[in-house]
């Protein structure tokens, strides 16, 4: 195909030149000749380049490779050059076959021609781009979703373009000879800055889950330092993630998803309120509620169980006996303060899920209330909620409100507009240290905890959220969960890890968590 495509190109190399001697010829007419004196110009448009999306460093999430696009004026030598460097043949055919300069993309900036004029182009995305859900995609230099989408206007707005101007005749001829005048991309400092860390962004992203999602929250300000959906996808390959049944365009983190044992946090929370932490229950491996048997995960049982201890062993039992005893609507209303039940908005169109509550009517079946008492029945939740929660415990009850944007810049170094973070005063301080220590309990003092990490010492709450459906082995999927924060002294990341249909939470989001944990300790200041 490719020796087609040069012996077609050399035929029109070879027409093109025919033209340009017959065109030669008749220039030596007096009369052309001094209508040619009359010069203008011809620009050729090289590329162009959009305004940047930038993490909370002015690291570029866009725009931070690049390509190098050539602007060509036909002849044998400029061609013949050329040829083993092009990337993309219709341009060439195109120029050639019409006798006019043309634009491809060349694998090199190295020619000694003097036809061939080469820039260095940004380009918007590439295989490898980070928080690919987040940023979205474009379409001929329109934002389609995420980002690019939502601020659309401002990034579009003064698009940077390069040129490549040469001077011609009046009949439109290049003289050649003539310096081109160059124009090339100023590399455009204008753009939106994110909340993300374009480090632990990388870190999440390079984790092993097939499906799911990690959320990491800055726990006093609310900023979402990175937010991955598994799997993603490549925005230069749109129809292989169509095709694809594990739906990689869904971004799970603002998806609902049943919740399980990390609810149990906010049973322990409206035992508090109550007076209630001093509760104990002795755990046979299964309790009845009316006609209804809940069992426990070990079948053993725990014997006597305290609050601490429930946490440790994740005792279905002790939440669902002290179910019994707690308040329907202020176990409601404090899940309700810690953002569950409500939309979290972003952007425009990045707006985490409401997920799922109970009602008051609900929860006066006793059995209901028993299984929104350690996380199971009607709730759902999303992985930012979820965060977010983490971030109102560990915060010492005062939650701030996710974020994602900090603002824009003009000179890729101070931030225009950035608003101060919003805080929901989730729970008095008193209760979130009670919180924050059972936390670090049930990881810290578990014999079987997978979350622990090597350099920071971590609180943290694990789950294995049933589903209500069936594998072809009648095995029922369950989903992985670990929410956690680090350190414990002075709180400065929340962490969530969510795997899609991933079976026990300290086996397959447990090791994650601690190798974020991990990572992001080992990150410079």
């Amino acid at each position: 195909m490719e020796k087609r495509l040069m012996i077609l190109a050399i035929s029109l190399i070879l027409g093109y030149t025919c033209v340009m001697a017959n065109l030669s010829a008749k220039m030596q007419n007096s009369q052309l000749l001094e209508t040619a004196i009359h010069q203008s110009q011809l620009t050729m448009k090289v590329g162009q380049a959009d305004g940047t999306i930038y993490d909370r460093n002015f690291v570029p999430l866009v725009n931070q490779d690049t390509a190098f696009y050539a602007s060509v004026i036909p002849t044998f030598q400029s061609v013949a050059e050329l040829m083993p460097h092009i990337e993309e043949m219709n341009p060439v055919l195109e120029g050639l076959q019409n006798g006019e300069p043309f634009v491809c993309r060349v694998d090199t900036d190295d020619f000694d021609c003097p036809e061939i004029t080469v820039l260095e182009i940004p380009q918007r995305q590439n295989s490898s781009s980070l928080a690919q859900h987040i940023i979205g995609y474009t379409r001929d230099h329109e934002g389609v979703t995420g980002l690019e989408a939502d601020y659309n206007k401002i990034l579009r707005s003064l698009p940077d373009t390069a040129t490549v101007t040469y001077t011609t005749d009046a009949l439109g001829q290049i003289l050649m000879g003539e310096e081109p005048v160059i124009s090339p991309i100023a590399y455009k400092n204008a753009g939106v800055v994110t909340t993300l860390d374009s480090r632990i962004q990388a870190i999440c992203e390079n984790m092993d889950i097939p499906k799911g999602a990690i959320v990491v929250m800055d726990v006093e300000s609310g900023d979402i330092l990175a937010m991955t959906s598994f799997p993603s996808y490549d925005s230069n390959h749109l129809a292989d993630a169509l095709d694809n049944p594990e739906s990689p365009f869904l971004n799970r983190c603002l998806s609902a998803y049943n919740v399980g044992s990390i609810f149990k946090l906010m049973t322990c929370a409206t035992a508090y309120k109550l007076n209630m932490t001093n509760f104990l229950t002795n755990c046979t491996g299964k309790t009845k509620i009316k006609n209804q048997v809940f069992r426990c995960h070990d079948w053993r049982g725990h014997d006597i169980v305290d609050m601490k201890h429930a946490m440790i062993y994740s005792c279905n039992v002790f939440f669902v006996d002290l179910s019994q005893y707690l308040d329907p609507r202020i176990m409601l209303e404090t899940a309700q303060s810690f953002g569950f039940g409500s939309q979290i908005a972003l952007t425009k169109s990045l707006i985490s899920s409401s997920g799922s509550l109970p009602d008051i009517d609900d929860l006066s079946l006793p059995a209901e209330m028993a299984n929104f008492c350690f996380g199971q029945g009607l709730l759902t939740a999303t992985p930012l909620q979820i965060t977010q929660m983490t971030c109102g415990i560990a915060n010492d009850g005062n939650m701030p409100l996710a974020r994602l944007i900090k603002g824009y810049t003009l000179d890729n170094q101070t931030v225009e507009n950035e608003k101060n973070p919003i805080y929901a005063k989730s729970l008095p301080k008193n209760a979130a240290y009670y919180l924050q220590n059972l936390m670090i309990a049930a990881i810290n003092e578990s014999d079987t905890s997978n979350a622990v990490p090597d350099t920071v010492f971590a609180g943290a709450k694990t789950s294995t959220a049933q589903t209500g459906r069936y594998d072809e082995e009648d095995i029922e999927l369950c989903h992985a969960w670990i929410t956690g924060f680090f350190p414990i002294h002075q709180p400065k990341y929340a962490v969530t890890v969510f795997v899609e249909d991933g079976g026990y939470g300290n086996d397959a989001a447990a090791p994650i968590f601690k190798q974020i944990a991990d990572e992001i300790t080992a990150l410079p200041d």
